[in-house]
């Protein structure tokens, strides 16, 4: 690590998940003494592992998508993809779709494979897509270059000669919905919910989904989706190598129970942190703090002083929605399920009205009938036992506030057990294969209460805010508190968003951030530790 002649300014982050180690990692790259604390006895976060009789579970992230974003981290590293990871493309399908009334449809990527299935189902659609997914990819370029690696500092930034030349494009697909925008080009339910169910990756549904988000279908359809081997534990496992090398101390068990500021109601900083372990209450001073945990969570308990942060904003937010998860070995093989399967209702509306209710009081017992279930042991035979598969399955429900409870770390709620039970059935009968429940031999159950309990969720929400106009882009609000200076938000609760890439973006731009960097395309690569480190600005 580069030495300096001032002394290294300090960090602590807040979490040691995807974006906690990113940040972590990239900020003892760029010169500060970073120490992470992590509540849980494991790292990961939502990308945890569960292990039981020889089963190995990724806890939540599933699918690898938006390959450069990886890529690009682990160059600003010093590494790569291929020196960290053992990742195989899936494309045998890349995912099989079972839509409620028609026959099993196998999705194999690529434009050419695309355009042939989309003309299968109906004449002409397979030019159609084609226009689609270039048009989406060309957005997608624009994402990268101008929205994603940007803290919106600056809103010349928003006025570059690529934007304007989109601009007609990019209102009308930032207001229209990617419900609408679908149905205006494709007719058949099946290449329309292909081509819309995306939003669920964004904790969205897609009528309040704006159109532009269908960037999702390039990197899907086009790119193409990939697995590492070994699980997603691997790649959480790389991380904390890699923060750990570049010298990053992380701290297991260890709970922050108050960010601490110095000076006045005006102009507050940031000071340090008290924390809780086996051993009791600690202080630690920083010169930053990086919260990577649940962003209502920090602004209404941690930097807690008497009154709640910007209460307007949390009164219209949308928080996403939750999951119930499902942890499954089964007795026997599973063929009739690919590695990424997706099941829809033929009219899945009800679906995401059961997800996202008119009312703020959503019932305890709802759930969707789309769902989706990895069978990961398609892929990769370490995850289960010889003989044996290895299902995750993904009920979306509503978020709410002290929700139902799974069986992982409490008495599994009854409505919890309804909602799996109604969903093995309904999964058993789409493959054919009706004894599915008698062949469990191990189970385990997440639900909306865990993650509120586990990761301080915000109403007990699975995947972060949902991603509807009002929470996109600079509308998502700033990765720095206008609270209190010094600090910083980093994770799937702040921008850019939701998902893996998203949470690796997050940690780059807080490196941005404390330079006062305001370029909007990603750092250079490797990233270089800066001489004279930014650690108290805004």
């Amino acid at each position: 690590m580069t030495t300096h002649d001032h002394p290294m300014p300090s960090a602590i982050v807040i979490g040691a998940g995807v974006a906690g180690l990113a940040t972590a990692g990239l900020l003892a790259r760029d010169g500060y003494d970073v120490t992470v604390l992590e509540k849980e006895p494991r790292i990961g976060g939502r990308a945890g592992v569960l292990e039981d009789q020889g089963f190995r579970w990724d806890m939540g992230p599933s699918w690898w998508l938006m390959p450069g974003a990886f890529e690009h981290f682990y160059e600003l590293m010093g590494t790569t993809v291929d020196d960290e990871l053992d990742l195989v493309p899936l494309n045998d399908p890349a995912f099989r779709m079972f839509t409620e009334g028609f026959p099993p449809l196998d999705v194999t990527t690529g434009v050419d494979n695309i355009m042939a299935l989309f003309e299968q189902f109906e004449p002409g659609a397979g030019q159609a897509v084609e226009n689609y997914l270039a048009e989406m990819g060309t957005d997608y370029g624009l994402a990268i270059q101008q929205f994603l690696y940007t803290n919106f500092t600056e809103l010349r930034g928003l006025a570059s000669p690529e934007i304007m030349r989109r601009l007609k494009r990019l209102a009308q697909k930032l207001t229209q919905t990617i419900e609408a925008d679908v149905a205006t080009q494709f007719n058949d339910v099946r290449l329309r919910q292909l081509l819309t169910y995306a939003a669920v990756f964004l904790s969205s549904a897609p009528n309040i989904t704006p159109a532009f988000y269908g960037i999702m279908n390039y990197t899907t359809l086009v790119e193409g989706v990939a697995y590492p081997m070994g699980g997603f534990g691997t790649f959480v496992d790389s991380l904390h190598r890699l923060a750990v090398d570049a010298g990053v101390q992380i701290h297991t068990e260890t709970e922050v129970e108050r960010i601490h500021h110095t000076g006045s109601q005006r102009r507050r900083r940031v000071a340090g942190v008290t924390y809780r372990n086996v051993s009791g209450e600690h202080r630690l001073l920083a010169d930053v703090v990086i919260s990577c945990a649940d962003r209502h969570h920090t602004e209404t308990q941690l930097v807690w002083d008497g009154r709640s942060a910007r209460p307007k904003y949390w009164q219209r937010a949308n928080p996403g929605m939750s999951c119930v998860l499902v942890y499954l070995g089964i007795e026997g093989q599973l063929p009739e399920l690919a590695h990424h399967s997706l099941f829809f209702s033929a009219d899945w509306d009800p679906d995401f009205a059961a997800v996202f209710p008119p009312s703020d009081r959503p019932e305890r017992s709802a759930f969707s009938k789309s769902l989706y279930v990895s069978r990961a042991s398609a892929t990769d035979p370490s995850v289960a036992p010889e003989g044996y598969e290895n299902l995750f399955v993904l009920v979306p429900v509503p978020p709410m506030h002290n929700g139902i409870l799974g069986s992982l770390n409490h008495s599994e709620d009854p409505e919890t057990t309804a909602i799996v039970d109604q969903a093995l059935e309904m999964i058993a009968q789409r493959i054919g294969v009706p004894d599915l429940a008698e062949r469990v031999v191990v189970k385990h159950t997440m639900a909306t209460g865990d993650f509120q309990d586990m990761f301080n969720a915000w109403q007990g929400n699975a995947l972060g805010l949902a991603h509807t106009l009002e929470q996109s882009a600079f509308f998502r609000g700033s990765n720095a508190s206008k609270q209190l200076a010094g600090l910083y938000f980093a994770g799937a609760t702040t921008v850019p968003g939701v998902g893996l890439p998203m949470c690796l973006i997050s940690a780059e731009n807080i490196v941005k951030r404390l330079r006062d960097d305001t370029t909007t395309a990603p750092l250079p690569t490797p990233l270089q530790p800066s001489t004279t480190p930014v650690a108290h600005t805004q």
